[in-house]
């Protein structure tokens, strides 16, 4: 298509060019990497106004451990994609403000398996609360229109990524990480390798 073509007006249903194919992938790449800090930042937010001193990344674990957990360190650490040593600098932090209960696994000794206290469960609640009012808080200030078309851009957005993504109690198990707790057994028809969780769960 030479200069004076790209902006001739578009017939109707006219299919687009490689050159504009590529520069609306750029265009909407743009856009989703914008929501991503966005949506980075109101995390962040959502933390600070909860516990200043925790980390996003501490917050991840302590979401991975609310939606997965008991679940063995190493895990975790894959669950997070971070080594093993990284990880247990992270819990022992959680651990000492009374975020995360670490017990051996009774087994096999050689293995920690963790699970969130009462208090980190409490917490994450919180976070996750205070992220989803202020998220809410953006979407009623859109447009009808916009609102109505976000929903299904979105899915499709997330449908695409579908092999990408990495839901945390999948991964969990994958790596065999699931352990049974004790005092909150599987019941007999949930999946193998760890007790049923709610839907309603983030990450």
């Amino acid at each position: 298509m030479t200069r004076q073509d790209s902006h001739r007006p578009r017939t109707r249903g006219e299919p687009l060019s490689p050159t504009e194919l590529d520069r609306e992938a750029e265009e909407v790449t743009l856009a989703v990497m914008a929501a991503s800090r966005l949506l980075i930042a109101i995390s962040a937010r959502a933390l600070a106004s909860t516990d200043d001193s925790l980390t996003l990344p501490q917050l991840r674990a302590l979401v991975v451990l609310g939606t997965c957990g008991p679940v063995k360190l190493a895990a975790l650490a894959a669950t997070l994609g971070v080594n093993p040593s990284t990880a247990l600098r992270m819990v022992e932090r959680l651990e000492s403000v009374g975020l995360i209960d670490r017990k051996t696994n009774p087994a096999n000794r050689r293995e920690v398996v963790l699970s969130l206290t009462p208090a980190g469960g409490a917490l994450v609640e919180r976070v996750l609360v205070h992220r989803r009012t202020e998220i809410r808080a953006l979407v009623q200030q859109l447009p009808a229109a916009a609102r109505a078309g976000l929903v299904p851009a979105l899915k499709a957005f997330t449908d695409a990524a579908d092999e990408m993504a990495v839901d945390p109690l999948d991964e969990m198990r994958r790596v065999g990480g699931l352990i049974d707790d004790p005092l909150n057994p599987r019941p007999p028809d949930a999946p193998q390798g760890g007790r049923r969780r709610s839907k309603d769960t983030a990450t």
